[in-house]
């Protein structure tokens, strides 16, 4: 019993500096350009510039990159009254149902405002978002908060989760998530 409880402390201790290790870097992640990763500002604003575009494709290997493995994508669905759902994506699932829709639809996503929580090397963020149809629109189609969970592996920012929830009938955005709040 003991020798299995030295094993298995053993094995937890090394998780996290796996986790960290280079294995980060599997996949499409040779993509990733360093300065998306250099700061909360920038692996955010890299996330916007890869979702917002006319229709057609969108960079989904810079996209792709921004995110750790296993990363996850989680969208609040409201059909009406009481009818709450989540809807969780993986980071290749979002990119292959997004990436159906922006084939024939120009969609621009833009940052309105924006809450930062850090500790050590963890981030929670609150960004407020609209949406445009067009970068011209004159009227979003959407508003909404996208919570995002960051970690810093020491070398760079990643996004660990994103949670979101658009505005709707009876929800409003509160003014301290509102330019100015």
């Amino acid at each position: 019993m003991t020798r299995l409880l030295l094993s298995l402390l053993l094995v937890f201790a090394f998780i996290p500096q796996a986790f960290c290790s280079s294995d980060m870097q599997s996949g499409d992640r040779k993509s990733f350009r360093a300065s998306d990763g250099a700061s909360i500002d920038a692996i955010i604003g890299a996330l916007y510039a890869c979702v917002s575009g006319p229709a057609g494709p969108r960079d989904w290997k810079r996209f792709q990159a921004l995110f750790i493995p296993d990363a996850r994508l989680e969208a609040v669905i409201w059909r009406g009254e009481g009818d709450l759902s989540l809807r969780v994506f993986s980071v290749e699932e979002y990119t292959r149902r997004a990436g159906e829709y922006f084939k024939t639809n120009g969609f621009y996503e833009k940052e309105i405002a924006r809450k930062v929580d850090t500790f050590g090397s963890i981030a929670q963020v609150f960004s407020t978002y609209e949406g445009f149809a067009s970068v011209d629109a004159p009227v979003p189609l959407k508003r909404g908060i996208n919570s995002m969970q960051l970690f810093n592996d020491g070398n760079r920012w990643w996004i660990v989760s994103i949670l979101w929830e658009d505005e709707r009938q009876g929800v409003s955005i509160p003014s301290e998530y509102l330019p100015g709040g």
